[in-house]
């Protein structure tokens, strides 16, 4: 009988947590509760510490070579979503997710042309592609949080006036808002990309992270997507941001568009990350199963202490990633903007509201481009202790004001 995995976000404490030195236990004071950065409150994974242990027991720490990773996501998607699309040969190894972004857009537009972005989103997509003298095109999701197929038409036909490439930029599943595209959405996706001449770029880090009762698409598994790319990495679903690694994938007829990737790219990931992504992808399949199901309870008890101590607020409990989209704008605290990196700090605002006066730190909402202001994005991947108190400390604050 195979041994049952406990929840990882019911394995630490408060106390063990608070000794970690990464982004998200350091930015704030001590009595901060941080439900901000996109870190799991978790556990490496037992395949993962093992695979970094034998590494570090033989001195392992050099460059990394080998298509392991790539062997690894083909054989993780072929059993996780029935797709058998990624050829190592399609592949290459790039620093990270959104550095891989970076240099994919570099091959397939030029600076000054447009990509076309569904807001609210990421905040780097916004500052990563302005840095690189390429120009963000919001079309925004609509109400429902879904991709409105006839304005992201719009934009495709603005973004390529007078002949103009433009390149989509695609969050799959869709952070902050945690919708999973469905494969016929996908399909209108790509068949407008064809019509207007747009190259799609998919940033699909969260594919690993769907919960129950949805099914990740792939966009590179949908007819029509042959010139598209996607870039994938182990790093969101088993905590391995300060591991850096990730993968560059592009369609059948992108391969001569991949092939022209500067060989120095493929420096920026480490071999410790390799391998610990490999590892995940391989051996981290149960413990990402333990993962899944506690973060279902989690959204599931969110909803409920939004519901009974913050009625207010805005939540539509999403079907993917780790990450809470409220709507705080009933609460009437303007926003004044987050700061030049896109996080948590504002000086207006309801994340600045929490952060002051109850100690919480979400992201606040203007960083997610046109449509956040009033809103706040939350990490619930913690102890459920951890985001009960979290709650109530936001609601106690919201009745204090």
């Amino acid at each position: 009988m195979a041994h049952e995995i406990p929840n990882p976000l019911e394995t630490l404490t408060l106390p063990q947590l608070r000794e970690r030195t990464s982004m998200k236990w350091r930015a704030f004071e001590p009595d901060v509760l941080p439900l901000w950065v996109a870190e799991m409150d978790v556990p490496l994974a037992d395949p993962v510490a093992r695979a970094l242990t034998d590494l570090v027991s033989r001195g392992d720490t050099g460059y990394p070579s080998g298509t392991a990773y790539a062997e690894a996501l083909a054989a993780f998607a072929a059993e996780r979503w029935d797709w058998d699309g990624i050829a190592v040969e399609r592949s290459t190894i790039v620093p990270d997710v959104m550095m891989g972004i970076v240099e994919v857009l570099r091959l397939i537009t030029r600076p000054g042309e447009q990509v076309i972005v569904n807001n609210p989103v990421y905040p780097p997509f916004y500052s990563f592609i302005e840095h690189m003298d390429r120009r963000i095109l919001e079309a925004p999701a609509g109400q429902d949080g879904r991709l409105d197929l006839a304005v992201l038409e719009g934009a495709m036909e603005q973004a390529t006036a007078g002949g103009a490439g433009a390149a989509y930029l695609l969050c799959n599943p869709h952070n902050p808002l945690g919708t999973v595209h469905t494969a016929s959405e996908l399909e209108a996706v790509a068949a407008l990309a064809e019509r207007h001449g747009v190259r799609v770029v998919a940033d699909e880090i969260h594919g690993p992270l769907v919960l129950p009762g949805s099914r990740f698409v792939p966009y590179l598994s949908v007819a029509g997507s042959e010139r598209g790319f996607a870039l994938m990495s182990a790093s969101k679903g088993w905590n391995l941001a300060g591991l850096k690694a990730a993968l560059a994938v592009a369609g059948p007829e992108a391969a001569k568009d991949l092939a022209r990737m500067p060989e120095e790219v493929s420096h920026g990931p480490s071999h410790v990350g390799v391998v610990a992504h490999t590892a995940a992808l391989r051996e981290g399949g149960p413990w990402l199963d333990a993962l899944l199901a506690g973060l279902d309870r989690n959204q599931e008890l969110l909803a409920q202490l939004v519901a009974e101590h913050l009625p207010t607020i805005g939540y539509r409990s999403p079907e993917a990633t780790f990450l809470a989209w409220l709507d705080c704008r009933a609460l009437g605290l303007d926003e004044s903007g987050a700061d030049g990196r896109g996080n948590v700090m504002t000086s207006s605002g309801p994340a600045a509201f929490f952060l002051q006066h109850a100690r919480v730190a979400l992201n606040a909402g203007s960083a997610f481009g046109t449509g956040g202001v009033g809103h706040c994005r939350l990490n619930y991947a913690t102890s459920t202790s951890i985001l009960t108190e979290a709650v109530e400390r936001m609601a106690d604050a919201v009745a204090d004001a």
